[in-house]
């Protein structure tokens, strides 16, 4: 199929596509860079690796509420079957999910009987404090 840039180029704005003076411009000497004072390390490549690894878990909705009611118990631990009773998935589902948060560390399993409980890592959650400049676990409503 051949395409002609010039009938598709037609359906957008012209200055959307037309070439942009730079004369106008400000100067862009790097001299006149202001570096911001840091206040902490940057995340190193195997740091910023790992913590991707807990906020793709936590990108699900799901996962995010799984976490969240586990960490709103007294204990911070839940049972599967506690946790099937708030959130409307089928079991199975909520056990893959409380899977996945395990693998990215962000909650320990225990099995006792039939039964296996999930609680919150600190240190997982820390992680994530830490990288949005906070270093309480709990955020006060404002």
């Amino acid at each position: 199929m051949s395409f002609a840039f010039c009938s598709f180029a037609s359906c957008f704005d012209i200055g959307q596509y037309r070439r942009v003076s730079k004369q106008n411009l400000p100067s862009s000497d790097a001299s006149e860079c202001v570096v911001a004072a840091t206040v902490r390390e940057p995340l190193s490549p195997a740091a910023a690796a790992e913590l991707a690894v807990k906020l793709k878990a936590l990108s699900d909705p799901a996962r995010l509420r799984l976490l969240s009611a586990i960490a709103s118990t007294a204990t911070q631990e839940a049972c599967v079957c506690d946790l099937s009773v708030g959130i409307d998935l089928t079991q199975p589902t909520i056990s893959h999910h409380l899977k996945v948060l395990r693998r990215a560390g962000l909650v320990d399993s225990e099995r006792r009987g039939t039964w296996v409980y999930y609680r919150v890592v600190p240190d997982g959650l820390r992680q994530l404090s830490l990288l949005f400049g906070t270093d309480t676990l709990t955020v006060s409503p404002t």
